[in-house]
């Protein structure tokens, strides 16, 4: 099995035993554009992502 992450409309799998770090990066998603959610709680981005994670990715937005 493996790891999903959504972020908007996109789904991107990846292998579990990833970190979420290594995950985004493979994924070409810049860590710090977005914030990980699994089921419901904020992770971090040296979590190790586990057979069957959904991981939503919420996009950070800034203004000035």
């Amino acid at each position: 099995m493996a790891v999903k992450l959504i972020l908007r409309d996109k789904e991107y799998e990846v292998k579990s035993g990833m970190t979420l770090l290594s995950s985004l990066e493979k994924c070409n998603v810049n860590p710090e554009s977005v914030i990980a959610t699994r089921n419901g709680e904020m992770i971090l981005e040296d979590e190790i992502l586990k057979d069957g994670d959904v991981i939503k990715l919420v996009a950070v937005i800034s203004g000035g």
